[in-house]
């Protein structure tokens, strides 16, 4: 009887520890519970602290709507780290991806004059598609060709992509005045914002079509089946009569897409123009926010969410507190360490052993 009631505690055991909903809670909780004894231990009060953070994020509409326009670009960028974690690749160049769809979104905007704003926005939302796409693409390009890792390429293409976005918007394509910016997108091509003077605008409705859409594709259709099978092992799906490249390629646009998606909102809805350091880190918080959502689309949208209250939260915290700046990025860090770093573990040993298992 013994025997049998620790079987039935080990399998309960087993099946929480594949439960990846289970799994990024009880990473989160944790990351909590340290920063909470970090603050503690620097004289601050944790409690204090969390009741700040929850207020800024959730006390009042205006809270929530910074909540909910914080975590946008963060649902574009989480679900373009995930589109490529699904088809086997590790894109760490989504910073650079939402730049080089940031950009053209804002020419665009600016330039593509008499139109009305249901052409305009669309037209600006492809824009910033195309560009995000192509500059992911050209990594999976060179991947296929050099047999250079996607890790590597993607790290470098982000200070391509941030710098040559700075010489642009600081030469051919600079407003007049102090800023290193592009001209104001025209009016047609603004996204209003759905509370007064708030980030939140119609692009989180944009977001969850996209993941929307995203799981569609990836569980409904032969390409979506492919990318999926290449996750699973690239070696099978070669053998399968699946071409490896070509998928690389599509995947790493598709997650170009979805990064570049996350520029041209920033542009349209908060900024109103391309303008140097818009990002704010947005594109290495998607891996983490990937990672803590299992690259599932609806635990992105959540995972975002969470990302979104901290962001927004952490304000309210450094002003209704005193508790430094600082310690504000040193709780985002630890939330991210705790939540990403199993996953990504997890993600380079299938790796390892997937070529184990071709070279036997």
């Amino acid at each position: 009887m013994a025997k049998s009631g620790n079987s039935k505690q080990g399998g309960f055991a087993e099946r929480l520890s594949k439960n990846n909903v289970f799994l990024s809670v009880v990473a989160l909780v944790l990351s909590l519970i340290v920063a909470g004894l970090v603050m503690l231990i620097a004289g601050y009060s944790p409690l204090e602290g969390y009741s700040a953070m929850f207020k800024g994020a959730f006390g009042s509409v205006d809270n929530l709507a910074q909540t909910l326009g914080t975590a946008t670009p963060l649902i574009f960028a989480g679900l373009a780290m995930a589109f490529a974690a699904r088809g086997g690749m590790f894109n760490i160049g989504i910073e650079g991806q939402i730049i080089a769809g940031a950009f053209p979104a804002a020419l665009v905007g600016a330039y593509a004059q008499g139109l009305p704003w249901f052409v305009h926005i669309p037209l600006c939302f492809l824009a910033g598609m195309v560009g995000g796409g192509l500059w992911a693409a050209l990594a999976g390009f060179l991947k296929n060709k050099l047999r250079v890792s996607e890790v590597i390429l993607t790290i470098m293409l982000n200070y391509v992509a941030i710098y040559l976005a700075e010489y642009l918007a600081n030469y051919q394509f600079k407003a007049e005045g102090m800023l290193v910016r592009t001209e104001n997108v025209l009016p047609s091509a603004v996204l209003t914002p759905l509370i007064p003077y708030s980030r939140l605008t119609g692009g989180i409705f944009v977001a969850l079509f996209f993941a929307v859409l995203m799981w569609w594709f990836l569980s409904r259709t032969t390409a979506g089946y492919q990318i999926r099978a290449i996750e699973a092992n690239p070696y099978a799906a070669q053998a399968g009569g699946i071409n490896i490249q070509r998928m690389n390629l599509v995947t790493m646009f598709l997650s170009g897409a979805l990064a570049g998606m996350g520029g041209a909102v920033e542009v349209m809805g908060v900024h109103g123009y391309f303008i140097t350091n818009m990002t704010s880190g947005y594109g290495f918080d998607g891996v983490a926010i990937a990672v803590m959502g299992r690259y599932s689309p609806l635990g992105t949208v959540v995972s975002a969410f969470i990302f979104g209250a901290l962001r927004a939260g952490s304000t309210s915290m450094n002003r209704m507190t005193n508790i430094p700046g600082e310690f504000i990025q040193v709780l985002q860090a630890l939330v991210i360490l705790f939540v990403s770093t199993p996953g990504i573990v997890r993600m380079f040993l299938k790796k390892r052993r997937q070529k184990k298992e071709a070279q036997n």
